[in-house]
């Protein structure tokens, strides 16, 4: 006899359905899953065993055969435990084969106990089948993640017999639905701001800028000048997340099985790798592939502290996904596409002992010694950086005198507010922040006259701008404008845009 039932495997964050067929016939005894099934699918066979003896039913002692379709896509993960049991208990009648079956999908782990455990990559399964009117039973721990999702019922469970139970109408079970607003509306608090930062006003002002255009920022400085003090304090004004960034990060932590209890990301993410993290770690991939920080920071920060102390390859990585906000990972049978749409912040010192240029420390570095740290950047990476800023060691009256500065609060409000007039002038097309302009949308969003053009040519000859470099300035000046509330960017905002572009290299 055979059985049918839906389940969903995920590719990337994409998710196809795949049909669990369990048939059993007479025969030596055996349990054997085909279909491309990883080892984690083979293993399911024991603990299905277990799961099905210890809910108190009874395992047929004969041959099946389970079969994962389609057969020439790879299944991963331990997502299928649930309809295989469930496939091998309506074979044996256990389950009475209600009719609205086939508008069923069902994943989940089991334990030897029959207990259902969480799987990775709920969300994006769920959002696969949205707007479908489908049916999801779950395990009970990735309920907070689904029942956000419009367009599905999704039927939280805890132990294999009370899907049994449901199925055969013998238990209630009523779907869950969640909106996400009223959460994402809740003011997040954080333990660092702004206004613990002593002095370092063009930085504060530099880190305003990137925040409210979304612009990779570099940082250079004297070790003990404040650099990773400041950059661990950009998540503090970022704008809250909408709701469709919200989903978009929770299903690469999802996949990443980092979500908490919660279910959903409320605040934007902040990640800060070592800097002997390998390329995979930094990029993802791996055999299977998997998303890696530049995904994890997607629609947040993404610190590199020590930046010339990371491998040249991993560097040289970021350049794609800095431009495209998206990194697809290609193996032999598969190719993965993970988001990774993040504002890169950087800080670095001037030289291998930290002290190049600095009023008071003298420097032990050779000429040659400070050339080759600083070609560890390379040029067409550093071009990438829409602002460059030195951070100066402070002075003793800034470390001894306690001035009141901005609180985060107060800048994110003036993020906020230049976001917002983003939105609305990039309303209709695909991109929400200054640093995404292409050269084209920068002529049609940033009209400049012949004064202004004038201005920026000379200023273009004087610096040696690279034409990736120039559109980086009219991006910036496009922002700082947008801080003030003027529809034009005139002579100051470019002028300012320049200060942020140093000769580093």
């Amino acid at each position: 006899m055979l059985a049918r039932l839906k389940s969903i495997a995920l590719k990337g964050l994409e998710g196809f359905e795949v049909l669990v067929e369990v048939d059993i016939s007479s025969g030596i005894p055996s349990f054997n899953i085909v279909g491309l099934p990883d080892e984690a699918v083979q293993e399911a066979r024991e603990r299905v065993r277990s799961a099905i003896k210890n809910s108190g039913y009874e395992f047929p002692l004969r041959r099946i055969t389970v079969n994962l379709a389609p057969a020439e896509l790879k299944k991963e993960g331990s997502t299928f435990d649930l309809p295989i049991a469930l496939g091998i208990l309506l074979v044996e009648g256990v389950i009475k084969n209600p009719p609205t079956l086939n508008k069923f999908y069902f994943a989940g782990e089991l334990s030897l106990d029959g207990t259902l455990r969480r799987v990775f990559g709920a969300l994006p399964m769920a959002m696969s089948l949205s707007g479908g009117g489908s049916n999801f039973v779950i395990p009970i721990e990735n309920a907070p993640e689904v029942e956000v999702v419009d367009g599905i019922d999704s039927y939280p469970v805890r132990h294999l017999k009370e899907v049994v139970e449901f199925l055969n109408g013998d238990r209630s079970i009523e779907p869950r639905h969640r909106s996400i607003d009223e959460e994402l509306l809740e003011e997040v608090t954080f333990e660092e701001d702004m206004s613990d930062i002593k002095g370092q006003y063009q930085a504060k002002r530099a880190l305003e800028i990137a925040a409210s255009g979304g612009h990779n920022i570099v940082m250079v400085g004297s070790p003990g000048s404040g650099k990773t003090l400041l950059a661990r304090r950009v998540p503090t004004i970022l704008p809250p997340l909408t709701e469709v960034e919200a989903l978009e990060v929770t299903q690469v932590y999802s996949v990443s099985g980092l979500l908490r209890k919660e279910g959903i990301v409320k605040r934007r993410p902040f990640r800060s790798p070592h800097h002997t993290s390998s390329a995979v770690a930094i990029i993802g991939g791996g055999n299977t592939p998997r998303p890696g920080e530049i995904s994890l920071a997607h629609n947040g920060v993404l610190f590199f502290d020590e930046l010339p102390e990371f491998h040249r390859d991993v560097l040289e990585a970021l350049r794609q996904p800095m431009e495209d906000g998206f990194v697809s990972i290609s193996r032999a049978k598969e190719r993965v596409t993970y988001p990774a749409r993040f504002m890169l912040v950087a800080a670095m010192n001037p030289c291998p002992c930290g002290w190049f240029g600095d009023p008071v420390h003298p420097c032990t570095c050779s000429v040659y010694e400070i050339k080759k740290y600083k070609h560890r950047v390379s040029g067409p990476l550093w071009d990438r950086f829409d602002l460059q800023v030195e951070v100066p060691r402070l002075l003793p009256d800034e470390l001894v005198n306690d001035v009141k500065t901005e609180t985060s609060k107060d800048i994110r409000q003036r993020v906020i507010r230049a976001r917002k007039i983003q939105l609305e002038r990039y309303r209709g097309t695909k991109i929400f922040a200054n640093s995404q302009l292409t050269p084209r949308l920068l002529k049609q969003f940033v009209h400049l006259s012949n004064e202004e053009r004038t201005f920026l040519v000379n200023a273009a000859e004087k610096l040696s701008l690279t034409g990736r470099g120039f559109d980086r300035v009219l991006k910036v000046a496009r922002t700082i404008a947008d801080i003030e509330g003027v529809t034009d960017v005139k002579i100051p905002h470019i002028a300012e845009a320049l200060q942020y572009r140093i000769d580093y290299l």
